[in-house]
């Protein structure tokens, strides 16, 4: 293909219908035709070139985007089952543990009557509502981020990020707690298999937040790596 007919200044050639900017917006490439060829030295840019698209920053996905995606939807569909499931079983242990720890006050102060049996129900029934509560807010949770996992929403990778950096920052804890089983000092803990299966849960939310960690230091949100995107050649010329 013969070359383009080009402006005496060099900054325009002929397409055959208009003439065409060669520069790119920074100046620092020139359009041959067929490809954009390095400029010697800094260029200014025309006058009205404001006017031309400017490149789009656009992300592109890699081998991990799609695994990721699922990885978190998957996590928070688990997480949201659990978290409705918090009520039927966790409202008996709670009163339990409410009850041990009445029994053991009125062992250590022999001298104070015990509460009424109407306190302790209203309290118990006050902890199961609070577990309803927590049950649904995790919930609504659990939806709103398997939606923008699906959907790849950038300001739901960083909530996401930073709430599995949480649980990655209490999971030694919980493992000491689980570890350390029963003791005086921690006699109004919950039972052994609730800390256990608690801190079951948490280890695979570590895995993921470290996952998610190296992804968006490597290429991006979303595991989403950047991409120039030129706009296409054939915009009129500024009238001179």
């Amino acid at each position: 293909m013969a070359d383009p007919k080009m402006s005496d200044d060099g900054l325009y050639y002929w397409d055959g219908q208009r003439w065409v900017s060669t520069l790119s917006p920074d100046g620092r490439w020139r359009w041959s035709g067929s490809a954009w060829v390095p400029m010697t030295g800094m260029v200014a840019a025309p006058y009205g070139y404001s006017n031309y698209p400017q490149p789009a920053n656009v992300r592109v996905p890699t081998p991990w985007t799609k695994p990721m995606q699922y990885a978190v939807a998957a996590w928070y569909a688990i997480s949201g089952l659990y978290a409705l499931s918090l009520p039927f079983w966790m409202s008996s242990i709670m009163g339990q543990v409410f009850n041990q720890a009445v029994q053991r006050q009125t062992q250590l102060n022999p001298d104070v009557s015990p509460p009424p049996p109407d306190f302790v129900n209203s309290m118990t029934t006050m902890m199961s509502a609070f577990l309803w509560v927590g049950a649904l807010i995790g919930f609504a949770i659990a939806a709103v981020a398997i939606i923008g996992a699906l959907q790849r929403w950038t300001w739901i990778f960083y909530v996401i990020l930073v709430l599995l950096g949480f649980g990655a920052i209490s999971l030694p804890f919980s493992l000491a707690s689980a570890f350390g089983g029963s003791s005086a000092l921690n006699a109004y803990s919950l039972p052994s298999s609730v800390t256990w299966v608690s801190t079951l849960f948490e280890i695979p939310g570590a895995a993921l937040f470290v996952w998610m960690l190296v992804a968006v230091i490597r290429y991006g949100p979303w595991a989403m790596s950047r991409k120039v995107e030129w706009p296409a050649q054939g915009a009129q010329a500024p009238a001179s």
